[in-house]
């Protein structure tokens, strides 16, 4: 059959609204309407471009009805819960960290009653929200002070444009990075209006150079923590600590180190990465730093400032403090994440706990998989030894020993994939060498019964 035949075949909006309406029932007609018309548009797509494996001498109207039920009930342009199978325990494009279970509970009792968000109980007068999480920062870092917002860009873009508008900003060449969505430091410095200065080179920065810099016009030194790449070799730089010796020459010079993932738990003592403690940063002296809330941390997505008081102070009198203010869905979901580093309890949060689980434990959940799977008739089930991946732009030379459930199909990896990510719950896998990858340690009890589920269904 021709392309043209088959698009001759392609039904009116109408004819599969009157069709599909007893059975979606529920649902309002424009509705419907709409998820027709997306579906008829996706099969006119496919029989241009030839991108079907379908027998269309089939009814081609009930493919389209089913495609409509399924933008219905399972629309792929909204918000839907999905199982990460990847490995990749920070993983950007599906959300970050995962949040423990206190703070779901607190974010829901938050969002169903009234809260003391800008509230002070004590003297029954307005409050501030950044009361609310600022005593629990100081605790867990050390802090004299802190403020949380919206994110850890929010938050660079805040410490320059507060602290060095219109002056100069020491940074070392090899320390400019870009981040995901095309975020770089130097673009961030342009908009805030501070004054890039930069020294030394890629590879290599001495503390003369930073000493070199410095004039009337010089407002900060910005160290920059590269925590998403990692330079190997012939290499040098200039630790915050030993910046720290310039103030003796500028008593108003402001050291600010961007840690960008921001750990509270010692990964390194476990032998996993380099990141540095923001405790330990903090107690070093240093001004002012800012982090992320939803990498290391296992929290909801903020940035975090803490420092100095008198710089924390200046921050929050700023204008741009109410423009990237949190509100209190993450107020609540990061209070209790820290309380759960406050009182040791940080295997309750879920990045931390996936971090650190073992290759023995992995290998014993994907033994308990492949018996429950059992002899598939259309897949080839085997056990391979594999790597995960932190993920989020952290610690990008850390590999995690893994064991992963591998999966042949007949029809090949890039089918079995899509297979996944259309089951009723999508599960989001990897492929290497044409092979199927199901990484454990991403994936809780309840959802690997979703996923034997899903391996069920395949034909």
């Amino acid at each position: 059959m021709s392309k043209t035949d088959l698009l001759r075949q392609l039904p009116a909006v109408h004819e599969v609204v009157k069709n599909i309406s007893s059975e979606v029932s529920d649902r309002p007609e424009k509705e419907i309407t709409r998820a027709v018309q997306d579906a008829i548009k996706l099969w006119r797509r496919n029989i241009i471009s030839e991108q079907y494996d379908i027998d269309l001498k089939a009814d081609i109207q009930e493919l389209i009805k089913n495609d409509a039920k399924k933008n219905l009930y399972h629309p792929t342009k909204q918000i839907r819960s999905i199982i990460n199978a990847s490995g990749i325990v920070i993983h950007t494009n599906l959300g970050r960290s995962r949040l423990s279970d206190k703070s779901v509970e607190r974010m829901s009792e938050t969002a169903q009653m009234y809260s003391n968000l800008e509230y002070n109980l004590e003297e029954g007068k307005r409050g501030s929200r950044h009361d609310l999480t600022e005593n629990l920062i100081q605790q867990v870092t050390g802090a004299e002070a802190a403020m949380v917002v919206n994110n850890n860009a929010a938050a660079v873009y805040l410490v320059l444009k507060a602290l060095a508008k219109n002056k100069e900003v020491v940074v070392s060449r090899g320390e400019l990075v870009e981040i995901g969505g095309s975020f770089r430091v130097s673009s961030i410095m342009e908009e805030s209006g501070a004054i890039l200065r930069e020294v030394g080179t890629t590879n290599k920065t001495h503390y003369f150079d930073y000493e070199r810099a410095l004039s009337e016009q010089t407002g900060m030194i910005m160290k920059v923590h590269t925590s998403n790449f990692k330079i190997i070799g012939f290499t040098k730089e200039v630790s915050s600590i030993e910046l720290l010796k310039l103030k003796q020459k500028n008593q108003e010079l402001v050291i600010y180190e961007d840690l960008g993932s921001g750990a509270l738990f010692p990964f390194q003592s476990h032998g996993i990465g380099d990141e540095p403690l923001i405790s330990s940063v903090i107690s070093s002296g240093i001004d002012v730093v800012s982090f992320s809330g939803d990498k290391l941390l296992g929290g909801p997505q903020a940035g975090i400032i803490a420092g100095k008081k008198e710089i924390i102070d200046k921050l929050k009198k700023h204008q741009l403090a109410r423009v990237l203010r949190v509100d209190k869905f993450t107020i609540a979901a990061l209070n209790e994440t820290l309380n759960a580093y406050l009182y040791g309890e940080h295997m309750t949060i879920p990045t931390v706990r996936d971090i650190l689980k073992t290759s023995e434990e992995l290998k014993e959940k994907a033994m308990e998989l492949m018996i429950k799977i059992g002899n598939h008739p259309s897949l080839t089930v085997k056990i391979i030894e594999e790597y995960s991946q932190v993920g989020g732009g952290t610690m990008p030379d850390v590999k995690l020993p893994t064991y992963c459930i591998g999966l042949t199909y007949p029809k090949g990896a890039e089918y079995l994939a899509k297979a996944f990510r259309e089951y009723e719950t999508p599960i989001i896998v990897r492929i290497k060498d044409e092979e199927v990858l199901l990484d454990l340690r991403t994936v809780t009890e309840e959802e690997t019964l979703t996923i034997l589920h899903a391996i069920d269904s395949i034909q």
